[in-house]
């Protein structure tokens, strides 16, 4: 009902005869009203009636507006109603779940409609779901490569197991989702529709040193000192040092390879392994000062008789008179380089007499000493063989000593090939020099005479001294 208001003459005119006419009109409603409900009342407080109810099969549902059973669309209400990848179909009373790749045709009788959809990854076995479906049929077909089995699920066909395949003998046969490939055995590559040995020696490979290729596989040398490590592709060194030496000394074992060394006083032979003897005498005629002699791994050096070795190399001579000779008892023994001999004590002979050791003198108051020297002196003296020169090897000297006397001296005897002159000194004493080597053993016998004057009284003697040179036999 409006609100009018009052003075509003514009727009809505009074009229008081409008207002009861509503006025009637709405009291007759409530008397129907009222009469209905008490009728109602009645008849539902004499007789209950029972409520109507619908029942729909699994997988519809009541439409109360349509008063017709629906189908439920579980695609679309029931989250993950298909499980692994599997793609839900929604049918009449149910839905399916089916393999992404299965095709479905839905038909009425008459004509069948394809409905491709697409491959993905194969799910497990679809679980079986059965709903109430209407009088249209349904029809399954799989994809190349899949059959449909017992519980409509397009499985892979294992053309490999079945034989279903083209791969030669040569070749290996790999199922995949839908097909098959064929592959080489290992070892061997495609060349066209064959297979053919890959040499993995000229592509990549693992050896460390070499790579031998076969038929189909490939296998790993190492170079010489070095052997396989238990991954047969890597080297290590062999270190041929142990067990059995190689070498006849001393081994040494290096990376890949050895050495020998020898011993002292032995060099390596032409092979690199054994061991020869060095003759150290034939090197140098300098090892030994006598005799070098070439021993197993070394040499010794040896002395001649009357001399024995001090030291490594060097001969000695024996003093024979020292350690023992076999000169009589009037005989004494002279000492010399590398032997000894034995002269006699008494050497003076007549008309000599023996006044001191090795002194004689003719006594004067005989004729026979007229000419003759005054005194004989002998004296013995031992020089190398082959002894340097000019060499000073001897000095003579005056034992009297008188006023106003003059003393002159030569040799007497015993240079007739020149070996020797006389160099005065002074007036008391001159040198034996010796110009040209002797060699040994040699025994050299040399007269030295001094004659003695004096102009004041007329006075004139001589003195002889006989100087026996023994000459060694070596030059040491």
């Amino acid at each position: 009902m409006h609100d009018f208001k009052r003075g509003d003459a514009r727009n809505y005119p009074a009229k008081p005869f409008v207002k009861q006419r509503i006025f009637h009109r709405l009291f007759a409603m409530y008397r129907i009203c009222l009469f209905l409900c008490v009728v109602i009342s009645c008849v539902t407080s004499q007789e209950a009636e029972e409520p109507i109810s619908y029942t729909c099969t699994d997988g519809y549902t009541f439409d109360p507006v349509r008063q017709v059973c629906k189908d439920i669309d579980e695609c679309a209400l029931v989250p993950d109603a298909c499980k692994g990848g599997m793609k839900c179909i929604n049918h009449f009373g149910g839905y399916l779940c089916l393999p992404q790749n299965a095709q479905i045709f839905v038909s009425n009788g008459d004509e069948y409609t394809p409905t491709p959809a697409p491959v993905p990854v194969p799910a497990p076995r679809v679980p079986e779901t059965r709903r109430f479906i209407h009088s249209q049929a349904l029809t399954i077909q799989c994809s190349s490569g899949f059959v449909l089995d017992e519980q409509n699920y397009c499985r892979d066909i294992d053309e490999c197991s079945t034989g279903r395949h083209t791969c030669t003998s040569d070749q290996v046969c790999f199922n995949t989702r839908g097909s098959y490939t064929c592959q080489c055995q290992p070892g061997f590559q495609k060349n066209g529709d064959q297979c053919v040995d890959r040499d993995e020696c000229h592509q990549a490979h693992y050896c460390m040193h070499r790579c031998i290729n076969t038929v189909g596989s490939y296998y790993c040398e190492c170079n010489p000192g070095y052997k396989l490590a238990s991954n047969n592709h890597s080297c290590i060194d062999v270190n041929e040092c142990e067990g059995s030496n190689p070498c006849q000394h001393q081994c040494y074992n290096i990376l890949g390879s050895f050495i020998c060394q020898c011993d002292q006083g032995y060099e390596l032979a032409s092979d690199s392994r054994s061991c020869q003897d060095i003759d150290e005498c034939s090197y140098s005629n300098f090892m030994c000062q006598y005799q070098c002699v070439n021993n197993p791994g070394g040499y010794g050096c040896t002395c001649p008789d009357g001399y024995q070795l001090q030291g490594s190399r060097i001969c000695q001579d024996i003093n024979e008179c020292e350690r023992g000779h076999d000169c009589r008892e009037d005989e004494k023994c002279q000492n010399y380089h590398g032997g000894f001999r034995c002269y006699p004590r008494n050497p003076c002979q007549e008309p000599y007499v023996r006044t001191a050791e090795n002194r004689c003198v003719c006594p004067s108051v005989t004729s026979v000493c007229q000419g003759l020297p005054t005194t004989i002196v002998y004296k013995y003296m031992s020089i190398l063989s082959d002894h340097s020169v000019p060499a000073d090897i001897f000095q003579i000297q005056a034992t009297n000593m008188y006023h106003n006397t003059h003393n002159t001296f030569q040799i007497k005897a015993g240079n007739e090939d020149g070996e020797f002159y006389l160099r005065r000194s002074s007036n008391l004493s001159a040198m034996l020099v010796m110009t040209k080597p002797l060699s040994g053993p040699r025994e050299h016998v040399v007269d030295l005479e001094m004659v003695t004057h004096n102009n004041v009284i007329n006075y004139r003697s001589s003195s002889l001294l006989r100087l026996t040179i023994i000459i060694g036999p070596y030059a040491f």
